[in-house]
Order: structure tokens, then C-alpha cells, then sequence
């Protein structure tokens, strides 16, 4: 009996024995592998925010000649002007504009012939009475229909973005540190009160010339070797003009045929021809409720708010 008892003792510890090494060596391969934690994955990163602007030195600058006509800048505190304004974008990014700062198409800046660089303006759109800051560091536009030339986020702000050229009034202004510097960081200063609509009638007057349809985004050619060369294009195919009635979606106007084709072309939309302007339109439409379509597919490329107009014909 103690015998058996002692073989069933000795059974009992070997088998114990065994598990316990065997746990032990099972815990140890399961663990031998590890190599400690891991460093995270490199991230990409972002980047770099551009570089906030300064406004020294003021730049004014002696007379200068273009296209055979002579502007003289001057320091003009009380400058305060009406007429009609285009946008540029893309075509110049980067490239250094006349007070020596680079492009930024998203910063709310601008072009004009004879103010100081860097000043500031409150830009109206006497369409709609909206006012915003405006800080101009470029020389332009050399056009006799245009007194300023917005960048896209200037035009994007006032709200003029696909209407071509636009009736403004611009004023110049000193306006708080605090304003500048969120202009000098490229970001946006607040929006300024809208004008009353007896002031805009009484500024829509001192307009005497209609405008000449401008191409929207078109480069203020501040400088000749700055301005981005023409590109041959392959010609467009000829739109008919569609039949009167129903709606149309106006994206842009312009008096040259090859911009508008151009632009047609790149958004899907048709280029139509009527006394001497030639219009880029999404249409037509059987009713105003089926332009909206019209209106959606102008927005997704970059035209917000494109205005929706009975079909001429033209």
C-alpha cells in the first residue's frame, strides 16, 4: 500500500513538474519575441503657413510708363474713387508682385496704378452695398475700363467672384493695427457695415461710362515680364446659340471670345455671343427651379452665386 501510495506521490510531482516547466518554457516562446513598443509611423508634414508680410518699407515710386501712358504714384490720403473692379488668381501665383512680396491668391489683397505699397482701401461693390479691407501691393491693372484689380480671396469676400467686371467705389483708410496685421498674416478683416442704399444710388451715379464686359480673373500685367504668357489653345467647337425661352445660369462675361471659349470649356458650360459680349452660361432651362441645377454645378467650380437670367436668345 505504501508503496502504491509513493509511486502515485512520485506520478503526481513529475506531472506537476512537467506542467510547470512547460507553462514556464510556453510563457517564455510566447514573450521571447517581443521587442518592446514600437515607435509611431512618421507622419507627413504639413505644409509651411506662409510668411506674414510687413508694412515697411511704404513703397511709392517714381512716374512709370505702360503701353505708352505715364501713372504717377503719390501718398493721396483722401483718395476716393468709383468704377469697376476685376480678380486675378491662380495664373500669378508666386510670382513677386511691384513692392517685392510673392502672390498669394487666397490673401485679400489688390492692384492699383498709383497708391503706396503696402496701403489699405475699403472696397465697396456697389451692386450690393458689401464693404470689405483691402490692402493693395501691386501695381495695376493698365486697363482704361478698371480701377483695381482684386486677388481671388478679395473677390471671393465682396462676393464678385463670376460676375465679371464689377462697379465699385474704393475708398482709402487707416484702419486699426489690429485689422492690418490679420491682412499682413493673410487672413480676412471683418466685413465693414453695408452701405445704405441712398449712398450706393448716389455712387452708382458718379459713374458716367458703362463698363466694358471684363474677363473675371484676368491678370493685372502689373509688369510686362511678369505677366504669364498665352498659351495656344485648341480651338473650340462652335456653340449654336440656344432658342429664346426659359432660363440660363450667367457665369461670366467677357469681350473676348477666346476667354470665354476657354473657360467654357474648362467648367463644361457653352460661351454665347450677344452684342459684342460673349457670356459663359450653364442652360437653358425649362423653368427657374431647373436653373438651380445650373446654379450648384457653378458653385462646385468656383463660381458662388452665379445669377440665374431669362434666355434672350443672346
Amino acid at each position: 500500500m505504501r508503496f502504491r501510495w509513493g509511486c502515485w506521490q512520485m506520478r503526481f510531482v513529475n506531472n506537476a513538474w512537467f506542467w510547470a516547466c512547460g507553462g514556464s518554457l510556453l510563457l517564455a516562446a510566447c514573450g521571447g519575441g517581443e521587442e518592446g513598443p514600437r515607435p509611431p509611423a512618421p507622419t507627413a508634414r504639413p505644409a509651411p503657413a506662409p510668411q506674414a508680410v510687413a508694412d515697411e518699407p511704404v513703397r511709392i515710386g517714381p512716374p512709370y510708363q505702360v503701353g505708352g501712358v505715364t501713372y504717377t504714384p503719390e501718398d493721396k490720403l483722401d483718395y476716393d474713387e468709383v468704377g469697376y473692379a476685376g480678380w486675378y488668381g491662380e495664373e500669378l501665383q508666386g510670382n513677386e508682385t511691384a513692392n517685392g512680396e510673392r502672390f498669394l491668391p487666397s490673401a485679400v489683397t489688390a492692384a492699383h496704378r498709383t497708391l503706396p505699397m503696402p496701403s489699405y482701401v475699403e472696397v465697396t461693390a456697389l451692386d450690393t452695398g458689401r464693404t470689405i479691407l483691402v490692402r493693395i501691393n501691386d501695381r495695376g491693372p493698365f486697363s482704361n475700363d478698371r480701377i483695381i484689380d482684386l486677388s481671388r480671396g478679395a473677390a471671393e469676400q465682396l462676393g464678385i467672384i463670376g460676375t465679371g467686371a464689377t462697379p465699385v467705389r474704393v475708398r482709402r483708410v487707416n484702419p486699426p493695427e489690429p485689422e492690418k496685421a490679420l491682412l499682413r498674416a493673410h487672413g480676412r478683416a471683418p466685413e465693414r457695415l453695408e452701405t445704405p442704399a441712398p449712398l450706393l444710388a448716389v455712387l452708382r451715379k458718379r459713374i458716367v461710362q458703362p463698363s466694358p464686359t471684363a474677363a473675371a480673373s484676368l491678370p493685372p500685367a502689373a509688369q510686362p515680364a511678369r505677366t504669364p504668357g498665352k498659351r495656344p489653345s485648341a480651338p473650340a467647337a462652335s456653340v449654336p446659340p440656344p432658342s429664346s425661352g426659359g432660363y440660363m445660369v450667367q457665369v461670366a462675361a467677357f469681350s473676348s471670345r477666346q476667354r470665354a471659349e476657354a473657360l467654357a470649356r474648362r467648367i463644361g458650360a457653352i460661351a454665347v455671343e450677344g452684342g459684342g459680349v460673349w457670356r459663359v452660361r450653364y442652360g437653358p432651362y425649362a423653368t427657374r427651379d431647373a436653373a438651380r441645377a445650373g446654379v450648384k454645378q457653378a458653385a462646385a467650380k468656383g463660381f458662388q452665386n452665379a445669377p440665374i437670367m431669362a434666355n434672350d436668345g443672346r
